[in-house]
C-alpha cells in the first residue's frame, strides 16, 4: 500500500473520522501502534513494526506525526501521508522512547487525556510499561479497537483491491488442484502456490501458508514440510494473497485417489456449515449468529469438540504476523455486521485421534441482503485420480 493508492480525500475523510472518534470517546490525543491502523491514515508499508513506531494524531486539526525508526525515513518519504516525520536509531543504538517522548512534549500531549492502542503483536511489553510511566494519570483509556474499527467497513477504492486479490488467490489455486500428484513434497506444492501468487500480481502475504496432507491432515494451520503425497492422501491448503496490501484467503481440501465414506462425511459437514454460516451474514446481524449457525450444524454431527477455531473474521490489509481483525465469527462476539465488511468463513472439524481435519475457507462481502461470495474457484472437494 501507498499514499498513491487513494485520493487526498478518502485520507481526509479517513482523518476527519479518526478525530471525531478521538474526541468522541472524549480524549485529546490517540497513540497508534497498530500497522493497520497507521497504515490506514498514512498509506505507508514499512516494515517499521518490527520495531518501536507510533503515529500521534489529536482530536483537534492538526499534523499528524510519526515516530519511526531511521532506517523506514525515505520509504515514508515516499510513500506515506505524514505531515511531520521523527526517526529514531540509525548508524548507532538510540532509545526509542527517549525519541518519543521529545516528540510528545513538542506536539504538547503531556497533561492532556491520552488514548492509546495496545495491540497483541505490535507494541513490546517494556515499551508499554515505559510510555504508562512517561503520561501517568494523562493516560486515560487503551482503546485499542477505536481507530481499528474504523476500517472494518470498505470503501469502493479497497474493494476494487479486495476483489483483485482474490481474482490472483483462484489462478493460484487452480495451479495448486493441477500440481496435486503423488511423490510431490508439501514443499513443492506451496513452491507452485507461491510462484503462482507473485507471477500474477500478489505481494507477499502476512501470514504463511498452511498445507498439511495424509497422517498430518489433523493439523489446523500445518506448515509444509518435505512429505511427500501420497495416493489415499486427504489434505488441506489454505493462503492468502494481498493486492496493494489487502488481503484474500482461501482454504481447499484435497484427496489424493477416491475419498473414504469418512473423508467425504467430513467434508461434507464442513461444507453444510460453511453454508449455513453463509446463509445468515447480512448487514444488521450480530457476528456471533453466523458462528452459532455453523457451530448448530457440527454439534448436531457430535464432533463440537473437534470445532478447534472460530467461524470466521475480519479481514485486514495486515501486517506479519496476521491478517485478522478484531471482527470474529465467534462466541461472545460484541460486533454487528455492517454492509461493505469483508470476513472469512471457515468453520472446521479437525479430529486428532483419527488424523483426519476438513475445512474450507471463503471470503464474503456483507450487503444489505446477505453475503457476496468472492472467490470463484470451486468449493467442492479436489479429488486427484
Amino acid at each position: 500500500m501507498s499514499k498513491h493508492d487513494f485520493t487526498a480525500d478518502e485520507f481526509a475523510s479517513r482523518r476527519s473520522c479518526a478525530r471525531e472518534a478521538i474526541g468522541a470517546a472524549g480524549l485529546d490525543w490517540m497513540l497508534l501502534f497498530h500497522p493497520v491502523s497507521i497504515r490506514w491514515l498514512t498509506g505507508t508499508d514499512a516494515k517499521s513494526y518490527q520495531e518501536f513506531q507510533c503515529l500521534l494524531i489529536s482530536a483537534k486539526p492538526g499534523p499528524i506525526s510519526v515516530l519511526t525508526r531511521d532506517g523506514e525515513r525515505n520509504e515514508f518519504l515516499d510513500d506515506a501521508l505524514v505531515d511531520q516525520l521523527q526517526t529514531w536509531g540509525g548508524g548507532e543504538p538510540e532509545d526509542p522512547i527517549a525519541a518519543f517522548e521529545r516528540l510528545a512534549e513538542s506536539l504538547g500531549v503531556t497533561g492532556t487525556r491520552i488514548g492509546m492502542e495496545v495491540p497483541g503483536y505490535y507494541l513490546h511489553p517494556h515499551h508499554y510499561v515505559r510510555i504508562k510511566q512517561l503520561f501517568g494519570e494523562s493516560l486515560v483509556a487503551e482503546a485499542t479497537n477505536l481507530i481499528h474499527d474504523l476500517t472494518l467497513v470498505k470503501s469502493a477504492t479497497e474493494l476494487s483491491y479486495i476483489r483483485e486479490a482474490n481474482r490472483i488467490s483462484d489462478l493460484a489455486m487452480t495451479r495448486f488442484a493441477g500440481s496435486l500428484t503423488a511423490g510431490r513434497s508439501e514443499l513443492e506444492l506451496a513452491g507452485e502456490i507461491h510462484h503462482a501468487l507473485l507471477t500474477s500480481g500478489s505481494g507477499l502475504a502476512a501470514s504463511p501458508i498452511n498445507l498439511v496432507s495424509g497422517e498430518r491432515s489433523s493439523f489446523s494451520h500445518g506448515a509444509p514440510t518435505d512429505r511427500r503425497l501420497q495416493r489415499g492422501d486427504f489434505g488441506n491448503v489454505e493462503y492468502g494473497t494481498t493486492f496493494k496490501r489487502y488481503t484474500a484467503t482461501i482454504g481447499r481440501q484435497f484427496v489424493l485417489g477416491q475419498p473414504t465414506p469418512r473423508m467425504r462425511e467430513l467434508y461434507d459437514l464442513v461444507r453444510r456449515a460453511s453454508d449455513a454460516c453463509i446463509a445468515e451474514i447480512r448487514a444488521g446481524v450480530p457476528a456471533v449468529v453466523p458462528h452459532e449457525a455453523a457451530k448448530r450444524v457440527i454439534a448436531e454431527a457430535g464432533l463440537d469438540s473437534a470445532r478447534v477455531h472460530l467461524s470466521g473474521y475480519g479481514l485486514a490489509p495486515g501486517s506479519p504476523p496476521t491478517w485478522a481483525e478484531p471482527i470474529y465469527l465467534f462466541g461472545g462476539s460484541t460486533y454487528t455486521l455492517q454492509a461493505g465488511m469483508v470476513v472469512t468463513v471457515e468453520p472446521p472439524v479437525f479430529i486428532g485421534a483419527e488424523r483426519l481435519g476438513a475445512r474450507i475457507i471463503d471470503n464474503v462481502l456483507v450487503t444489505h441482503d446477505g453475503a457476496e461470495l468472492l472467490s470463484r474457484f470451486s468449493r467442492d472437494l479436489i479429488v486427484t485420480e
